[in-house]
Formats: C-alpha cells, sequence, structure tokens
C-alpha cells in the first residue's frame, strides 16, 4: 500500500461517459492529473476531491476516494 488514495475515478467517468480530458476541463487540472489520480499517483487537495465528486454526480467524497482506515 503506498501513500497514495485508490479511486474510482475510473469508473465513474467511464459510467458517466466522460474522457479524462472532459473531467479534467471541468475540474479545472490537466488531464495528466486525472491520470495520475485513476492510477493512484496522486492526492488531490480536498476542493479538487470535491470538484471531482460533484462533476461525477456522486454524493460525497467517500464515494470517489477509498480512504483506508489502517495505516
Amino acid at each position: 500500500m503506498g501513500d497514495y488514495l485508490e479511486t474510482k475515478i475510473r469508473e465513474f467517468r467511464q459510467k458517466k461517459g466522460i474522457t479524462q480530458q472532459e473531467l479534467a476541463d471541468a475540474v479545472g487540472v490537466t488531464r495528466q492529473t486525472i491520470n495520475a489520480l485513476e492510477n493512484a499517483r496522486y492526492n488531490p487537495s480536498l476542493l479538487l476531491a470535491y470538484k471531482i465528486t460533484k462533476t461525477l454526480d456522486q454524493e460525497s467524497i467517500e464515494d470517489v476516494f477509498i480512504i483506508d482506515g489502517g495505516n
């Protein structure tokens, strides 16, 4: 386990039928940032996590970002 959050961004993005670039444009980041998030290589700010969650039509950040309580 690394120091980065696992996410369901790819799953929800594909269900919504949008590309990495479209999601990136919607939340104000680069496509590379979305790719890094989807591959658990980057931790977003709280604001970015919130924007992604809302853009993907999810109720809470915990629906999109897997927060493991263990160390």
